[in-house]
């Protein structure tokens, strides 16, 4: 009797994957899981934050700019105040130095009185004191009494009332004589003094 083999079964089994192509799933799909994030579209949530930091350097540099034109101002506010200042201060001497001339340039003729009284003796008793105290008061008030024989000829503060010669002992032209002496406040002139002069003799 012919023995009857098992029929072979025809039952489909699974197609086992190859390698290459299983293993090129793998990195496939593990390069998906690891794939970093595509960077966002033009236009996305980063435009509008580079827009807002350029409006921001744009008011910054505004207020820088008016920031420096008002120092400017200040500046040039601080100069005219301070050339006003000097001005007022300049007008206000020369409003003193004024009243103080007008004021005393009366009095020169009684200083006058009380040089040529020295002249012919010394002064005593209470003509002495008042006329002391009155030289005081006037030197006070920023009167300088000027002019030395021997001085220099100095045609700014001296008036030559004539020349009287030649002096060996001279080597420019010099007061010789004071006939008046005279009288300045500052480097104002109140009145020259008048003198005689004398020329070097020439060589």
């Amino acid at each position: 009797m012919t023995e009857r083999r098992p029929e072979e079964t025809t039952e489909a089994r699974p197609a086992e994957p190859s390698g290459p192509s299983g293993a090129e799933d793998v990195v496939m799909q593990s390069s998906r899981d690891f794939d970093p994030p595509s960077a966002p579209a033009e236009g996305g949530p980063e435009a509008p934050a580079a827009e807002d930091e350029a409006a921001m350097d744009d008011e910054l540099a505004g207020a820088q700019q008016a920031v420096g034109a008002l120092t400017a101002d200040l500046q040039r506010l601080q100069a005219e105040y301070v050339n006003y200042k000097r001005r007022v201060e300049r007008d206000r001497e020369l409003v003193r130095q004024n009243a103080t001339y007008a004021a005393l340039a009366p009095i020169i003729e009684v200083l006058d009185t009380i040089d040529r009284a020295r002249e012919h003796e010394p002064l005593e008793g209470g003509f002495k004191a008042v006329a002391e105290q009155l030289e005081r008061i006037v030197t006070g008030l920023g009167l300088v009494k000027f002019g030395e024989p021997g001085d220099p000829f100095d045609p700014t503060v001296h008036e030559a009332l004539s020349h009287i010669g030649t002096d060996a002992e001279v080597e420019v032209t010099t007061c010789k004589v004071v006939a008046k002496a005279g009288y300045k406040i500052g480097d104002r002139v109140v009145r020259a003094a008048q003198v005689l002069v004398v020329d070097p003799e020439e060589k």
